[in-house]
């Protein structure tokens, strides 16, 4: 017996495929810059929109993060959800 349609499965493989392609790129140009420090910083999506989250120890590296992402979305595809963390003095 059968539940649903024949793809029911598949109906997000190609959009799953697509997202994980994004924040592969979006990840390898944050590691190509060696002036942000990327490894407090997730990436996800949500439909077409890119979520930054996690947190940023330099307050430049903001502006920076959201601008490479912006560059492979657009901008009105850039969410940004970063904390500041920065180290006290």
């Amino acid at each position: 017996m059968k539940f649903g349609s024949d793809n029911a499965g598949h109906e997000g493989c190609s959009q799953g495929h697509s997202s994980a392609s994004t924040i592969a790129t979006i990840e390898a140009a944050l590691s190509a810059d060696r002036d942000i420090n990327s490894s407090a910083i997730e990436i996800r999506m949500l439909g077409h929109v890119v979520l930054l989250e996690g947190y940023i120890t330099n307050a430049a590296d903001r502006g920076k993060v959201i601008s490479l992402a912006a560059m492979i979305v657009g901008q009105e595809n850039v969410q940004d959800r970063m904390l500041s963390h920065l180290p006290t003095q």
